[in-house]
């Protein structure tokens, strides 16, 4: 099996070179254009200021784990631990998030997304401090935990209160900000983290955060429009029993897909038999409860179903770059670490400058087609990748790379709002948490599917002494299978849509 450390694949996404920096002014205008026609009473001038906040909540979930992939080795000098001691400082803070993300969005239903997101805010600020302050690896775990749930209350909630913010028909351009915001995070947390560790040492990765926090949080409180809770929602309870038994079923999954470095054994099986049996379980405790977490009967959906299985697939076909890259370009085409980590830093840096205007595109011209678009150009960029293996040298790699990015994006921004757009206010912070819930699991699953496929592909169990003719071997069946997901994906964006029409046209006809 391939021995690549979870979610540590990050650290080779050095930028390579700086991110040209955002021009507010110019991003959001085109997404606040007359904000009278969804009723808003906000200034163009509010609202801007409020999405800046907004970006920011996306920025920092996603920095925090980026930037703490590259300290690795230099905590398990600080600390004197091992490696896989100290690989639970990324692994804390992943499955907190991976846990508690729908929970979360349920409380900010109940209880007021901008307040909760308040919370989130505070929490992993301070939370951010503990970890640049902590004493002990121990304390550093814990603390690292504690801004997990931050991250997973921001990570929820910024997606729902996008609804609250920006008119209906600029959803789409909302999301592609947000999804530009978090590749920038992913793009700039590696390199920004080996210069701030160079110059003033590994605190401050986490101190880093505290001032991004308090400013986030000033512009939170004042220009995120205030909570309107719906009567429904607040007067309900929060599901105990439900929410317990979804996040134990969600840690079994997600450690069953983590531990073993690679390897998978009878503990890994035994943790999904157990994810297994949580799942069921959680569904039967579901029809039961007065106020369910969720209900099962929302499944019912097309659009939301398919938009869920759809953003699993594609997210866990993205992480074969992150895991497959790395080893192609320094095995089999010879490069160092320095250049493997500009190389892919282009995926991450064309999704950040893409976010925006794949935005534009699905607000203009529908999103559901746009997510079809978008899957069939990833399609594509994964059958050059497997095609023009050998050919071309480095652009060779780079050019279809850039392809399924750049189509990445564009699924994404459309995918989150074929979702979002129509989706109840009341119901607006559990289905944001299930679909950050969604590209999570979808990673996770990656890591450890995409990795074992490029294992077996390399007709090798050492990956690190294996010929880079195998190296190259492993890649393209790799990305062959993860073409063959994209089909399998796009089948079911069609069906959804071919779903969507039948229930309008029988509404219709009621």
């Amino acid at each position: 099996m391939l021995r690549v450390p979870p979610y540590r694949v990050e650290s080779y996404l050095s930028a390579g070179s700086f991110i040209r920096s955002l021009e507010m002014e110019l991003v959001l205008q085109p997404i606040i254009e007359d904000p009278g026609k969804a009723g808003h009473t906000k200034s163009a001038s509010s609202t801007r200021w409020a999405l800046a906040s907004l970006s920011l909540s996306m920025l920092m979930p996603s920095l925090g784990t980026s930037i703490a992939n590259i300290a690795l080795p230099t905590l398990a000098q600080a600390f004197d631990a091992s490696f896989q001691q100290v690989q639970w400082i990324v692994l804390a803070y992943l499955l907190a998030i991976t846990t508690l993300i729908v929970s979360v969005g349920k409380l900010g239903d109940i209880f007021g997304r901008r307040r909760l997101l308040l919370i989130g805010i505070s929490l992993f600020t301070l939370a951010s401090l503990f970890c640049g302050v902590a004493p002990t690896l121990w304390l550093l775990l814990a603390a690292r935990g504690l801004q997990g749930l931050g991250a997973a209350m921001m990570m929820a909630l910024t997606v729902a209160m996008v609804g609250e913010t920006v008119p209906k028909e600029r959803t789409g351009s909302a999301m592609g900000l947000l999804g530009t915001m978090s590749a920038i995070g992913t793009t700039l947390g590696p390199s920004l983290g080996g210069i701030v560790i160079a110059s003033f040492g590994w605190e401050t990765i986490f101190l880093i955060n505290v001032p991004l926090g308090i400013a986030n949080f000033l512009l939170a409180a004042r220009f995120l429009p205030r909570d309107r809770l719906d009567r429904k929602a607040s007067e309900g309870r929060l599901d105990t029993i439900g929410t317990l038994l979804l996040s134990l079923t969600l840690a079994a999954y997600a450690l069953a897909m983590t531990l073993g470095h690679g390897s998978f054994g009878a503990l890994n099986i035994g943790l999904l038999l157990a994810a297994a049996f949580g799942i069921v379980l959680f569904a039967v405790t579901e029809t039961k409860v007065e106020a369910p977490l969720f209900r099962l009967s929302m499944f019912r959906d097309a659009s939301l179903s398919a938009g869920l299985a759809m953003s699993t697939l594609v997210s866990t076909v993205i992480m074969a770059t992150l895991v497959v890259g790395p080893f192609y370009l320094s095995r089999s085409l010879g490069f160092d670490a320095a250049h493997v980590g500009a190389i892919m830093s282009s995926g991450p840096l064309v999704s950040a400058l893409t976010g925006v205007p794949a935005g534009r595109i699905a607000d203009r011209f529908g999103a559901q087609r746009v997510t079809m678009t978008g899957l069939v150009g990833m399609i594509a960029g994964l059958f050059l990748i497997v095609m023009l293996q050998g050919r071309f040298g480095t652009a060779g790699y780079i050019g279809p790379l850039v392809v399924v990015t750049a189509n990445y994006a564009l699924f994404q921004a459309s995918n989150n709002t074929t979702i979002m757009k129509d989706i109840k206010a009341e119901q607006r912070g559990v289905i944001s948490g299930m679909l950050s819930l969604s590209r999570n699991l979808g990673l996770i699953t990656g890591t450890a599917v995409m990795g074992a496929i490029f294992t077996l592909g390399s007709g090798t169990s050492d990956i690190i002494t294996a010929r880079p003719e195998a190296i190259a071997t492993g890649m393209q069946i790799t990305f062959a299978v993860g073409a063959l997901l994209i089909v399998a994906t796009l089948a079911i964006a069609i069906a959804g849509m071919a779903r969507s029409r039948r229930d309008a046209l029988a509404q219709e006809v009621s």
